[in-house]
């Protein structure tokens, strides 16, 4: 793997993970707002469909959305280059990638099981990555 092809699938996965992050914070936007509103989303069945049409008008949801396209757009690259076999598993590292971020963005706990689980994605990565 080339060091250009490394880097291309370094920035699709950093995508991906932005994404995940940004489509949180919107999601955690429409539930505060339907919150304060006093709009219970499980208060009927159309209620979650109601939410997910608000998440719409979100611009961190939008964000997430456009750096997904955008990810998406770089994995072809990757995959014009790379058996699948060898991409695939480097989507892996965003599972890493997201933890963190969610920590430092969200305040979410970083446990010794995701700290352990995560590592064990890393090492199988690494393996993979070798050959």
């Amino acid at each position: 793997m080339t060091v250009s092809v490394f880097l291309m699938v370094v920035l699709s996965v950093g995508l991906s993970a932005l994404a995940q992050i940004s489509l949180k914070a919107g999601m955690a936007a429409v539930t505060a707002a339907r919150a304060m509103s006093g709009i219970d989303a499980d208060a009927s069945a159309a209620g979650p469909l109601t939410a997910l049409g608000s998440a719409f008008t979100q611009p961190y949801v939008l964000l997430g959305l456009g750096l997904y396209g955008l990810g998406a757009m770089v994995w072809m690259l990757v995959l014009a280059k790379l058996d699948v076999s060898v991409a695939y598993p480097f989507v892996a590292l965003g599972f890493i990638v997201v933890m963190v971020l969610g920590a430092f963005v969200f305040g979410e706990p970083i446990t010794s099981a995701k700290l352990l689980g995560t590592a064990l994605v890393g090492v199988g990565v690494w393996l993979i990555a070798r050959g």
